[in-house]
């Protein structure tokens, strides 16, 4: 006899195989990107431009297994070397260490829900030795409050032995201008976050300059590349996945379209610094992550640093930023960048498109700028990440500045 919940008889059955079908899909495209990720490590040499373009594209990494595997080839570091050796006595002879230690004992939810004591606790002893390391290392570097949020992500994902070195680089590049002894470079870079929404829209733009607000309430997420406000891992891993395949600054890029994408929110708002600070300052843990990567990608190759300097009229030298330890890191690195190959299939899929020419830029006489016109599609922008440019050819020769 037929079960009653035969397939024919079983009016969600259609609903089960439409499931099915999705997650056999799903399930399809995740082993072919895990089999392309594969066959780029084991390239000889190791095909870092691929490598990239699986981390910009849609769900990065995918696991903590492979990050431990190609995070170190995006920043071109040898995992075959010995790890940093401390001097004798770092914790007593650090003049950072009080600091360092009152931070890493208040990142408790930082870590994973449920992780035992004593394991947390190991955890935050070898992210206190990871800092002073790095810090020891390389005097020119400044420890600045919310740098543990950042090593504490590749503790977690790597291990201490392989994260001091991944630390240690991504300090020394990427991160380089948070690390000053003031911090005007990290000013110099929240300061390209109003030129940014303004390309795409100036209302909302004009709306945020009137009320004042400034840009301080990117700072954290700036300078922490959101791992201190984002309660999600899952979420923090899949960005650091995006950062570490893309200029240093592409963290601002992403906090532009975050505030892009609250624009009905923002204006909303009272016209007041008091009200859109505050709303702008509580980031919402339910983001679609995915498009907003692919949508600072299409920014970034539409409105470039040099580009968005240049139009700010900005006087400081590029070589005084991240840009420039980036051209060095750049042109140390003898492996293969997905630059030009990314940029021409940008440029052509631009061409096709008709409503290209205004696809981003929209009169002031617009009132609304819909999100879905901050990129192409959400197809083209993981095409369109051309954001690991080389050095050469787009670091910007000018920073904005906060203050004339």
């Amino acid at each position: 006899m037929a079960s009653p919940r035969a397939q024919g008889d079983d009016p969600t059955s259609s609903h089960w195989d439409d499931d099915d079908a999705e997650t056999a899909g799903f399930n399809a495209k995740r082993k072919k990107k895990v089999a392309k990720i594969y066959q780029a490590l084991n390239s000889d040499p190791t095909d870092v431009a691929a490598l990239r373009r699986m981390a910009i594209s849609e769900g990065g990494l995918l696991t903590d297994e492979m990050r431990r595997k190609v995070w170190p080839k995006l920043l071109n570091v040898n995992t075959n070397d010995p790890p940093p050796v401390s001097g004798e006595n770092l914790r007593q002879m650090s003049k950072d260490y009080q600091q360092v230690l009152l931070d890493v004992r208040r990142s408790l939810r930082r870590f994973p829900p449920g992780m035992p004591k004593e394991q947390r606790e190991g955890l935050q002893e070898e992210l206190i030795d990871i800092i002073l390391l790095v810090l020891e290392r390389n005097p020119q570097l400044h420890y600045y409050q919310g740098y543990h949020d950042i090593v504490v992500t590749f503790l977690l994902v790597v291990g201490e032995r392989l994260a001091t070195s991944l630390v240690e680089k991504v300090s020394t590049h990427h991160l380089r201008d948070f690390m000053d002894p003031t911090m005007d470079n990290t000013k110099h870079i929240l300061n390209y976050l109003m030129p940014i929404i303004d390309q795409v829209n100036p209302e909302l733009h004009d709306f945020m300059q009137s009320a004042e607000v400034g840009t301080i309430f990117a700072l954290s997420w700036l300078i922490t590349w959101f791992g201190h406000v984002l309660s999600d891992f899952r979420h923090v891993v899949r960005l650091y996945d995006f950062f570490l395949a893309c200029h240093p600054l592409m963290p601002i890029y992403f906090a532009a379209v975050i505030v892009l994408y609250r624009e009905e929110e923002v204006l909303d708002c009272d016209c007041d610094m008091a009200s859109v600070h505050h709303l702008l300052s509580q980031i919402p843990q339910d983001l679609p992550y995915e498009m907003l990567i692919s949508r600072a990608g299409d920014l970034f190759v539409q409105f470039p640093p040099s580009r968005l300097a240049w139009e700010a009229a900005a006087q400081q030298q590029a070589n005084k930023t991240a840009a420039s330890t980036f051209k060095d890191f750049e042109l140390a690195s003898t492996q293969q960048r997905p630059d030009m190959v990314l940029r021409q299939r940008f440029r052509g899929l631009l061409r096709t498109e008709n409503r290209a020419k205004d696809v981003l830029t929209k009169p002031r006489t617009n009132r609304f700028v819909k999100l879905a016109v901050m990129g192409l599609t959400v197809a083209l922008g993981a095409a369109a990440l051309a954001m690991m440019k080389s050095a050469l050819e787009w670091a910007p020769k000018f920073q904005l500045q906060l203050f004339p």
